[in-house]
């Protein structure tokens, strides 16, 4: 049994915690924050602490999970990977490409060590079921791929925590905070991206410094067409629409639904992602799947689950998204 730390108890670590409690070869030794009030949000009985080093040292967990702000998602990976204890941590990787490739050779120098990305949309059901549809070559290669993704975010959320509307603390705005999943699945379904143009813009009167609105056609190495679209700008959240183009069909992710969709339009249902219960619909159920392949990684040295390596890439394609909506020209990868 592996013993578990979180650190950060903000809106996504009940998703980390309930994984945990949920698994019986992990246990759940101490949780972290540096706001006092938040050892209230504790599990019954486990050990708060406020200062992160202070919990390395007393309670030696073997995994910590990293829900923190983004800004804080490569230091502080790097100082419990360089102390020799494993880290899952939340997605983004980091905030730009430059501290992604920083990240990446962490990783490298310290093999001992094993350090997954949470990008758990790659294990919803419908992505691995479209993902082996494609690569069986069944329905020929890969012609275009959408993404969508039709939010609504109030001027409360950036005001209850500023980091989230801040080029230093967040990375970006829209891209980075809800729609780095989409973007992943784009690169993971449609494959190596050659190019891209862009739009990049606000439509909302927030007064932040990031994008909340954002248009990209993505060009990929073997001549296939990408559209990417993402806004907090939606009068309410909608389900993330994902398209995949076959030489033999079409393909689509609605509602979590994958389904083969004829010419005339219509649909044939082929499999439903599990639903995580509650409000927020949109995290999907696919945590507990990936940390369970995590922890199974560290108790056999096996390799299913998200690399950093592997999660360069949406930081790459969000920067080239933000290069080619301030040149107005097309961007390579």
């Amino acid at each position: 049994m592996k013993k578990a730390a979180v650190i950060g108890l903000g809106d996504i670590s009940p998703i980390h915690l309930a994984a945990i409690a949920g698994n019986p070869d992990i246990e759940l030794c101490a949780v972290c924050d540096i706001d006092p009030e938040a050892g209230q949000r504790a599990p019954e009985g486990v050990p708060f602490y406020t200062d992160y080093e202070e919990m390395l040292r007393e309670a030696k967990p073997d995994c910590v999970h990293v829900c923190l702000p983004h800004y804080l998602h490569y230091p502080v990976s790097k100082y419990f990977a360089e102390h020799g204890v494993n880290v899952f941590c939340e997605k983004p990787v980091a905030l730009n490409t430059a501290q992604a490739k920083e990240f990446a050779a962490l990783e490298t120098a310290h093999p001992e060590v094993h350090i997954g990305i949470c990008l758990q949309n790659r294990l919803n059901e419908s992505v691995e079921m479209l993902k082996s549809i494609i690569e069986s070559g069944e329905y020929g290669r890969v012609l275009g791929t959408k993404g969508i993704v039709p939010w609504a975010r109030p001027k409360q959320y950036y005001d209850c925590k500023p980091w989230r509307g801040k080029w230093e603390t967040a990375g970006g705005g829209c891209m980075i905070n809800q729609s780095v999943h989409t973007l992943d699945l784009l690169y993971f379904l449609g494959g190596p991206v050659k190019s891209l143009r862009a739009s990049v813009s606000q439509l909302l009167d927030y007064g932040i410094e990031v994008e909340d609105t954002v248009a990209a056609q993505l060009t990929y190495a073997d001549g296939g067409k990408g559209l990417f679209m993402a806004t907090n700008a939606n009068y309410k959240n909608e389900s993330v629409q994902i398209g995949v183009q076959l030489e033999k069909a079409d393909f689509a992710i609605i509602e979590n639904v994958l389904y083969r969709v004829a010419q005339d339009g219509s649909r044939e249902e082929l499999c439903e992602d599990a639903r995580l219960p509650g409000t927020k619909f949109y995290y999907g159920a696919s945590h507990a799947k990936l940390i369970g392949k995590f922890y199974k990684a560290l108790e056999d040295g096996t390799d299913g689950y998200i690399h950093v390596r592997d999660a360069e890439m949406s930081i790459r394609l969000i920067d080239a998204v933000q290069e080619a909506g301030r040149t107005g020209g097309s961007v390579a990868l």
